[in-house]
């Protein structure tokens, strides 16, 4: 979808809960506050429950829309609110904490360029996470993207994971109000 037509979809209404992803927040509730970037934040969920908890968070998206709604949730002035396409947005090399992606979908080869080029923007030790439709929602008919080409799958981020010590790659599932969904997990470290 293109930047338009997120938009319009926020313009209507809110388009995620306020609280942040379940795996998300069991991953990073209790990792030592840093500097973090939240790409594709849309509304900004992940990136205001970060600031909440100390991080000092940059909230990138391409809908100028979606972040609107982020900045006038309580909170929001802890936040760096950035308008941009995140496949051309950069952050400075060896300058980050954390790197969070979290449902953003893009074709090949944009995802694995724009992953690896995080992995560079994180400091040693510094953390990965993306988490994702996986493809296998397609043959199971369950909702979200039914695009095969932008889903991730744990066979598609592996060329990302192989630069990083990693904890978990994997497929997760969860619960949605339409039923169960498969997500894809990438979840580690820069080494170092």
């Amino acid at each position: 979808m293109r930047a338009e037509d997120w938009d319009r979809r926020y313009a209507e209404r809110p388009q995620w809960s306020a609280e942040p992803n379940a795996v998300v927040a069991e991953l990073l509730t209790g990792l030592p506050p840093g500097t973090a970037v939240d790409l594709a934040a849309g509304e900004g969920r992940h990136a205001l429950w970060l600031a909440a908890a100390g991080w000092r968070v940059t909230a990138v998206d391409f809908s100028g829309a979606g972040l609107a709604r982020g900045r006038l949730r309580p909170g929001a002035e802890r936040v760096d609110w950035v308008t941009a396409d995140v496949t051309g947005w950069t952050a400075a090399p060896g300058t980050l904490d954390l790197v969070l992606v979290a449902y953003l979908h893009l074709p090949e080869p944009e995802t694995t360029d724009l992953l690896t080029r995080a992995v560079g923007w994180l400091r040693p030790r510094g953390r990965l996470l993306v988490l994702g439709h996986d493809v296998a929602n397609v043959a199971e008919g369950v909702g979200g993207p039914q695009e095969p080409g932008i889903l991730h799958s744990v066979a598609r981020l592996d060329p990302v994971a192989r630069l990083l010590d990693v904890d978990r790659l994997e497929q997760v599932r969860r619960e949605t109000p339409d039923g169960p969904a498969i997500d894809t997990l990438l979840w580690g470290r820069r080494p170092g």
